[in-house]
């Protein structure tokens, strides 16, 4: 026999199924998130690091600075920073790191000023425990405190290079460090005598602009869960390619509306040798790029974020590598061949 109370409570047992439901959703996508997105998961620790949103080696940084334009002055505080991390046996990619964030910070100077009591070539603050004012303007100290601490990072060295210095440095400015990258990989390579400091070999493409492959897999990870709509571009719902679309202009790159005219909007690598920020292809005859009907984001590790039909929402899937669909060759979207 029900009374005033349990008649009172009877709603509220009916919303619990949905509430149960509601949170398991958002604690889905909130792992999914934290797995499958290059500035927060991690790749398996066998895996080599290679980004590719490090522009070509030899090429400039921010302002259009390159090793050419580098004062005498820079270029000893780079050999300074090589030397002292070639001696601590650090990593090549850890001397990367090091340069991009001096040539942030301070312009790869050792300058005896800064914001509050910033100083020397990493602009490191003795109120912060980074040391005395006379250690932190020595190059020495300074390279090797922040050498120290950076590697102590968990999974520093798979981190996108502008990520690894914000840990370190906790910038008002995170994003900052990225336009620096193919600098200090130059520097890498032809001050430290490294080959191939970005870990990538031979690509076969150029490189996609510094942060773009993260941030467009970023910006689709948020959509996750939203519902495909053919021919939507957003923000509400989505098709394959405008999901594509709406991703890489987040990340400054115009690509066009459709999934068989994205497939020319970059050089092609072999699909098994494709790299976060590449897109993926279906097409009824895979050897007929004309044919192509879908077209999804590699996010790395074996996974995709895609938004499929009308009866499956915006979701990260793993990649069919056996699929008698899969386009052999992937696309890097805005970049070029790389010449011969």
């Amino acid at each position: 026999m029900s009374t005033p109370l349990t008649r009172g409570l009877r709603p509220l047992r009916l919303l619990l199924p949905i509430v149960a439901i509601g949170v398991a959703l958002v604690l889905f996508l909130t792992v999914g998130f934290l797995a499958f997105s290059p500035n927060l998961g991690n790749q398996s620790r066998g895996s080599t690091t290679c980004d590719t949103g490090i522009g070509t080696v030899g090429e400039g940084g921010g302002g259009g600075t390159t090793i050419e334009t580098l004062s005498p002055d820079q270029r000893a505080n780079a050999q300074a920073i090589i030397g002292v991390a070639k001696g601590m046996g650090a990593p090549p990619r850890a001397w990367l790191v090091a340069l991009a964030t001096a040539m942030q910070e301070s312009t790869l100077r050792n300058i005896d000023y800064g914001d509050r009591d910033s100083l020397g070539l990493f602009q490191q603050r003795p109120s912060q425990g980074w040391g005395t004012p006379a250690q932190v303007t020595d190059p020495a100290y300074s390279t090797k405190i922040f050498l120290d601490r950076l590697m102590e990072v968990p999974g520093w060295e798979r981190m996108p290079v502008t990520n690894a210095a914000q840990i370190v440095q906790r910038s008002a400015f995170p994003d900052a460090y990225a336009k620096w990258e193919s600098l200090a990989a130059s520097l890498v390579e032809q001050v430290g005598d490294v080959a191939n400091p970005t870990g990538c070999g031979a690509a076969p493409t150029g490189a996609l602009p510094p942060g773009a492959a993260g941030t467009a897999i970023s910006f689709a990870l948020k959509e996750v869960g939203k519902p495909y709509v053919w021919g939507a571009t957003g923000p509400d719902s989505y098709d394959c390619s405008g999901l594509m679309l709406r991703a890489f202009q987040a990340a400054g790159l115009t690509l066009p509306r459709v999934s068989q005219d994205q497939y020319n909007a970059g050089a092609h690598v072999p699909v098994r040798e494709a790299q976060a920020g590449d897109l993926l292809f279906y097409a009824t005859d895979p050897s007929d790029p004309s044919t192509i009907h879908h077209v999804t984001l590699y996010m790395g590790n074996g996974q995709m974020v895609e938004a499929p039909n009308k009866d499956n929402p915006v979701r990260v899937q793993p990649v069919p590598w056996e699929y008698d669909e899969l386009v052999p060759l992937a696309t890097r979207p805005g970049t070029t061949a790389s010449p011969a």
